[in-house]
Order: C-alpha cells, then sequence, then structure tokens
C-alpha cells in the first residue's frame, strides 16, 4: 500500500509545483480541450506521449492499446478516432510503435501466452505478410526491430482503410496520418515517413464511395 500512497502524494507535490509555476494552470486546462494530435500508441508504461514529445497536457489526445495495434473491430479506438475527427478536430493521427515492443517479441514466438494471444494473432499476421525480409534477418532482435516499423506501417494502412477516416479525407483531406517509431533505448523517435491524407494509396478493394 505504500507505493500505491505514494501516487496520491505525487499527486498532490504535482498540484503543487504547477500553481506555484502557474496559478492558473488548472483553470486554464478545464476551459477547452482541443488538441491537434490524436495519439495511437503501445499500452508499455515506458512510452507517455506527452513526456516523449515534451507535450503540455491537452495537446494530445491518446489511445493506447498492446502494441499499438489499429483492428477493424475494435470499437474502443474507432470510437476514440471518431471523437477526434468528428469533436476534436485533430489534424494529425500519429500511429506510434517502440522498439523492445513485448507484444511484438511475444508474438514472434509460437508460445501461447493466453487470452493475449488473440490480439498478438494481429500481428503474427503482420508478420505473414511479410516473412520473406523478416526471416531474411538473422539476428533475433534486428528481426524484432523490423517487425515494430512495418507493424507501424501496417497500422497506419488499416487505419487509411476505416469508413472514418476517408470520410474525414473527402469532406476536408484531414487528418493526415503517420508513423513513428519510439526508441526506449535513446529516447528518441523515428519518422518512418509515411503519410496518408488521401486514398490514393489505398487498394481500390478498401475504398468507400
Amino acid at each position: 500500500m505504500e507505493s500505491y500512497q505514494k501516487l496520491i502524494d505525487n499527486n498532490h507535490k504535482w498540484v503543487e509545483q504547477k500553481l506555484n509555476l502557474d496559478p492558473d494552470f488548472f483553470k486554464d486546462l478545464a476551459v477547452e480541450h482541443k488538441p491537434e494530435f490524436l495519439w495511437i500508441g503501445c499500452s508499455d508504461a515506458r512510452v507517455p506521449a506527452d513526456q516523449i514529445t515534451n507535450t503540455k497536457p491537452g495537446q494530445i489526445f491518446v489511445h493506447r492499446n498492446i502494441a499499438n495495434l489499429v483492428v477493424h473491430t475494435d470499437m474502443n479506438l474507432l470510437s476514440v478516432v471518431h471523437y477526434g475527427i468528428q469533436v476534436l478536430k485533430v489534424k494529425h493521427i500519429i500511429v506510434c510503435g517502440h522498439y523492445d515492443c513485448g507484444g511484438v517479441a511475444a508474438a514472434m514466438s509460437n508460445k501461447s501466452f493466453g487470452f493475449i494471444d488473440n490480439w498478438l494473432s494481429n500481428i503474427k499476421d503482420v508478420y505473414r505478410l511479410h516473412k520473406d525480409e523478416l526471416n531474411a534477418i538473422e539476428d533475433v532482435r534486428s528481426r524484432q526491430r523490423r517487425l515494430v516499423e512495418i507493424s507501424v506501417v501496417e497500422q497506419v494502412n488499416n487505419l487509411s482503410k476505416t469508413s472514418v477516416i476517408q470520410d474525414a479525407w473527402r469532406e476536408n483531406n484531414l487528418p493526415i496520418l503517420h508513423g513513428w517509431v519510439y526508441d526506449v533505448g535513446d529516447g528518441l523517435i523515428n519518422d518512418l515517413n509515411i503519410m496518408r491524407s488521401d486514398t490514393k494509396d489505398v487498394e481500390n478493394i478498401y475504398i468507400f464511395k
């Protein structure tokens, strides 16, 4: 219970620090919520969106799940995306994975981890689609890092296939989709230079008209 109580104590210290720097910090924060960015990231506690981008609370709307996946049947994620676009009017959606991702490492093995195997099968599907490239990488850690990158690209592509995104593109050519990978080892973000703002890179069967 000591470590649990420490969280509450730290919250009080944090509030005090913020108010000392800016007495109106929380008043201003409560006025409106208009983030420019929506972040789809991994649940890993080492990858906090605001801290690694050095942004303030309220500047990034965040959705997190294991291995930062975009699954078409995930109503939670799709609701976040819809709300971010239609209500918050976000201009950019960033799918951010990270190297040394436990979910990706688990998906690369044949070991059963229980219920989560059903979720990790989405990463196994990515591996299957790119198995020739991945199997050619002999070093296991290098193969994992490459799968992290490939998976981020596939999640951006999955996002571009959704009706929510395509409806928004037809309306005002926003949001712009991006793919990043964060390196826990050095703190740096690797921009994969994948950007989507229309359906020109979407296979025809996925385009809604």
